[in-house]
Order: C-alpha cells, then structure tokens, then sequence
C-alpha cells in the first residue's frame, strides 16, 4: 500500500471538494444577468451548498464508521459529479439552487471521510505530518479557488467553470476506485447512526476543548474574512482588488505555517501544543485590535499574522481527534467539521452587532478577550483533569 500515494490522493480530493464552494463566486454578477435573478437568489446558491456540506458532515461521518470509506466516498462523488455538471447545464435559478444543494451533499462526504483515512493510515508523529499535508491541500482551494474561476469564466462562462469542475472530479472518482483500498478496520466497533454516538465527542474532555476551540476560532474567521475588507475599504479606501490582495497574504501565511504546527505538535505533545498554538492565536487578534487602526503596515502584519496563526492551529485538532476516537474517527471528525461551520455562520451575525466603522476595538477587542479566556478555560479544564492525548 503506498501511504504517499493515498495521502495525496485524499487531499486533492479534499481540495477539489472545497473547489465547490468558491470556484464560481467571481461570477455571481454575471450569473445573475444571465440566470434572470436576484443578487438575494445569487447568494442564497452560495449558502445553500454551505447549509448542505455541514448538515451533512453528521451523516457521513457515522456511515463512514459503519459502512466503510470507500462505500461511502464513492457515491457522494458520484453525487458531486452529476451535481456539478447539472449546474453547467442549468439555465433556470431555481434548477441551479437543486443542483448546488446536490453538490453540498456530495461534496460533504470528502472532508470527513479524508481525514479519517488519513487516521486509520498514520500514527504519531507521521499522524500529524500527514494530516498538515492534508490540510495544506484543502485550505489551496479558498486560496487559489477565485482566481482560476475568474480566468475560467471570463472565457467560458459560467458553464466552463462547472464543466471544468466535472472533469477533475470525473478524474478524481475514478482515482479513487482504482487507487483507494478500504481503510476502515475490519474489527472495529463503531455504532450505528443515532444522537448518542453524534455526541461521544462531547463525552470525551479532550474532545470538547478541541471542539470548543473550534468554534470560536471559526466564528472569529469569518469576523476577519467578513469585516477586514470593510476596514480596509472605509479607512484606507482600498480597491477590492488590493483587498483582496491583503486576504491572499492571509491564506498565504496560513499554507506556509501548517507544517510548523504539526512540527510544535510532536515537539511540545498535542495538549500543550494545542493549547499554545491557540493562544498564540488569541493574543493575535488582541494585537489587531489595538494596532491595525494606527497604520495600514500595521494592519496588514496583523492580518498577516492572524494567517499564520491560523496554519499553526489547523491540523492540531483533527490530529487529536483521529488518535482519541480509533473507532468512531469520521464520526467525530464529522461532529468538529459541523460545529466549526455553526461557528462560521454566526461569525458575521455575531460581528455585526459589534461592528462600528469608526472604531474597531468593540469588534476585535471583544473577540480576541473571549478568545484568550476561552483557550486559558480550556487548557485549565486540561490541566484539571490530567487529561492525556492518547497517542497510536
């Protein structure tokens, strides 16, 4: 079996799950001309798919644990096949909104089923070395995502982006029936689909500080992602295209610290490394909130560092989570994914209650003292219960 060879493969998958989401967003104005809609509609297809890929996070996971990966994976890319190409050959709005629902479900299997293969292959350090790979590939996709649709789509339209979309996962499906061997342990003993097992995460201390670090890491992501380009605009007068410039350096510092992470992993061990890792993170959204309204240089190394702070914490949790939970890996992992994306959507909700153009410490100042609280909460409950990651 060449583990090299799987691991790479997951991860395209993966990052080509995540094209899903974004490959076409450059397009929304144009795609609203042509579809005859609403910008209202033109989001709610972004949204949709969102809803779609977390909901369905809880149910591919435990079938995972179940039936296998493979018996699983296959047919969702089936699903994210046909769904893609049905949204190349869509020419109504309500036509395209059931195809990128039918994408959200078949795209929802790859993140899940991707990191717990990598769980059932690797061990210890090599655990954490491939799961950062992993989460380099999935994290290209947000990055680069935009801008190959752009090009894309400004010489084919939307219905090139798709259709080229169709191909890679076409290439993908039939990559994984030859290349992908069932990795699930044969003599396991996960449950059945029910709300218990959908709640053994929380049972688990380690695993609900891991859990409830991701959800406040997300909510305050999205904070960034949602208010960063309205600061950059209202106080630098930015262009969108240089903001979007400044969000690239994000995702850029982000892919280039992820090894570091999985490197502070096996150096201080997982508790430790998680809990730092995080904190470093918290003190750096304290830091943009008393610096970035000083200076656009400061706001960018602020930004910058968020980012980088941001590949630090990555793969630490789903690290931890596939060595805690041999048996229920995809299920747990499934839980995490579906609690980051709540976090994702109250993010902005959150953020624009707090929001004032005029000053960004209610915001910012806000978010990054629950955040220092909550991982300073968790690492205590850690030290409290003597917890230990368990290692395999």
């Amino acid at each position: 079996m060449n583990l090299r060879l799987i691991l790479y493969l997951v991860g395209f998958s993966a990052f080509t799950g995540s094209l899903g989401q974004n490959l076409y967003t450059p397009l929304l104005s144009d795609m609203q001309n042509e579809l005859n809609t609403t910008s209202y509609l033109m989001s709610l297809t972004v949204s949709l798919f969102l809803i779609a890929l977390a909901v369905m996070q809880i149910v591919f996971g435990p079938l995972a644990d179940t039936k296998g990966r493979r018996k699983v994976l296959i047919p969702a890319l089936v699903l994210y096949c046909v769904a893609s190409l049905g949204c190349a050959f869509s020419h109504s709005i309500g036509l395209f909104l059931v195809f990128r629902v039918l994408q959200g479900i078949g795209s929802a299997a790859v993140p899940v089923i991707g990191a717990a293969v990598i769980g059932d292959l690797f061990r210890g350090k090599e655990l954490a070395k491939g799961m950062a790979t992993y989460q380099l590939m999935l994290l290209l996709a947000p990055a680069i995502g935009p801008l190959l649709g752009g090009v894309i789509g400004e010489k084919f339209g939307y219905q090139g982006v798709f259709i080229f979309l169709t191909l890679i996962i076409l290439l993908l499906l039939f990559a994984n029936m030859k290349f992908l061997p069932e990795t699930k342990s044969q003599t396991g003993s996960a449950q059945g689909f029910s709300l218990k097992s959908l709640t053994i995460i929380f049972r688990n201390h380690l695993g609900a500080v891991v859990v409830l670090y991701g959800f406040i890491q997300f909510v305050i992501y999205l904070v960034y992602i949602v208010f960063v380009p309205q600061i950059l605009s209202t106080f630098y007068s930015m262009s969108s295209g240089k903001v979007g410039t400044v969000l690239l350096l994000m995702s850029v510092c982000t892919i280039v610290s992820i090894r570091m992470g999985s490197w502070m992993r096996n150096v201080m061990g997982s508790g430790k490394g998680l809990m730092y890792a995080f904190l470093f993170q918290s003190f750096s959204v304290v830091l943009f909130a008393l610096t970035a309204q000083l200076s656009l240089s400061f706001l960018i190394v602020d930004v910058c560092l968020f980012g980088f702070t941001m590949g630090l914490t990555t793969s630490m949790p789903t690290t931890i989570l596939a060595e805690q939970f041999p048996e229920e890996r995809a299920t747990v992992i499934g839980v995490f994914n579906l609690v980051r994306y709540i976090g994702s959507a109250l993010g902005p909700m959150i953020g624009s209650l707090l929001y004032v153009e005029s000053d960004l410490k209610p915001l910012f100042l806000t978010c990054g003292v629950i955040y220092v609280v909550t991982v300073l909460v968790g690492g205590w409950w850690m030290r409290m219960k003597g917890l230990k990651v368990v290692t395999t």
